[in-house]
């Protein structure tokens, strides 16, 4: 069931990644990239990183995309009646410049999962040497927690005072033009 749940959400993610890139229609190409963090939150999970995935579903889905969101719907008008438009259809098929640089990509996961499997880092084997790999009953989010609040407060008071820029700028262009 497990192996099942995490193709899902890699099938989901690559597909939808695809796709978002291939469409011409923003607000859609919004959407799709909802599902991608969404599915890319899932694979957290598998890859047992718990607090990045709620991380990425807090700071990416909660506050970019939305910010993302509110930035289209405050932007210009014309972009809105572009949803009208059904040329840009949901599954259009993909350029051929996209294909070979989806299968460059494949083949490189590819290659890095054989190689991955075949032999370990150095780092995973001294890790298994020391007693200190990470493992499934592991809880290290109150560490992670400790760290984002005593070391890396600024950066992160940083990012959201960015983040209110783009949100201000956003409201800046949607005003009006004035005649002078």
């Amino acid at each position: 069931m497990e192996s099942i749940l995490f193709y899902a959400f890699a099938t989901l993610a690559i597909g939808s990644a695809l796709l978002l890139v291939n469409l011409k229609n923003i607000a859609r190409a919004l959407f799709l990239f909802f599902i991608v963090l969404f599915a890319m939150a899932g694979l957290y999970l598998f890859a047992l990183a718990d607090f990045v995935a709620i991380t990425q579903i807090m700071v990416y889905v909660g506050g970019v995309l939305i910010l993302m969101l509110f930035a289209f719907m405050l932007s210009n008008k014309e972009l809105l009646k572009d949803l009208q438009d059904s040329s840009g259809s949901f599954l259009s098929i993909p350029k051929w410049q996209t294909i070979p640089v989806v299968l460059g990509f494949l083949f490189l996961m590819l290659y890095g999962i054989i190689e991955w499997q075949q032999a370990p880092s150095a780092w995973i084997l001294q890790a298994r040497e020391n007693n200190t790999e990470i493992v499934a009953t592991d809880n290290n989010i109150h560490q992670i927690g400790l760290r984002f609040m005593t070391f890396y407060v600024l950066p992160f008071e940083i990012i959201s005072v960015f983040l209110m820029m783009a949100l201000i700028g956003a409201s800046h262009l949607s005003r009006k033009e004035r005649t002078i």
